[in-house]
């Protein structure tokens, strides 16, 4: 299973969520991990009449290897580490304070670029389904759902096009449900899954934020 791009990927993920979520009183909140998690909420929102925000969260990446995450923080929320990455490549929660460090100030950034003066967005009591274009270790989501449940939501899903399956088991006892539509033994990473896999810039955050928003009006 090969995605065009991470909006046909939301369109496929779409059907999938409005099953699991049929019958959640409220309006349900839909919250993507910006920037790659996005475009593929957009049309998740749009299916299923939900509002659509964002929460932002930082992977904390390997020494000499960033892309590898050991660790993620979320908003306000403490720093979540992977026990086995860390293992893995030998280094401490206490090694990767600087590197913490370093994603809180740019994890502010994004905060105040792409919400500015709005409030983070009313989570309790509500149906929430947190959005990615992707699972490879989970870590960034693991503490995206972990700020997402301190706020009391009534429900909580995970919803991506694509994980690995080792994350996806990970993270199940954080949520009520997870929604994967692939799920490859062989996952490699998550880019390997679509064709256009282009990285997106905070301008493209607000495009489709305020796309969002008009079309509500």
């Amino acid at each position: 299973m090969i995605f065009a791009n991470r909006t046909e990927a939301g369109r496929a993920l779409a059907g999938r969520v409005a099953e699991e979520i049929a019958g959640a009183p409220g309006r349900p909140l839909v919250l993507a991990l910006p920037r790659g998690g996005l475009p593929v909420a957009e049309p998740v929102a749009e299916r299923i009449g939900g509002e659509l925000d964002i929460v932002v969260a930082r992977k904390i990446g390997a020494p000499g290897h960033p892309e590898f995450g050991v660790g993620a923080v979320a908003e306000d929320g403490p720093p979540v580490y992977d026990p086995r990455n860390l293992r893995y490549v030998g280094v401490t929660e206490q090694d990767m304070a600087a590197t913490l460090a370093a994603e809180r100030t740019e994890l502010a950034r994004r905060v105040r670029r792409y919400r500015g003066d709005r409030p983070p967005p009313a989570v309790r009591g509500r149906a929430v389904v947190l959005i990615d274009d992707g699972l490879a270790t989970g870590v960034t989501a693991h503490a995206a759902l972990r700020w997402v449940r301190g706020h009391d939501p009534e429900r909580l899903i995970l919803a991506v096009p694509v994980c690995a399956p080792q994350a996806r088991d990970a993270l199940a006892p954080e949520t009520d449900a997870v929604v994967c539509l692939h799920a490859p033994a062989e996952f490699l990473a998550v880019g390997r899954w679509y064709e256009d896999f282009s990285q997106l810039t905070d301008e493209d955050v607000d495009a489709v934020l305020a796309r969002f928003r008009h079309a509500q009006v």
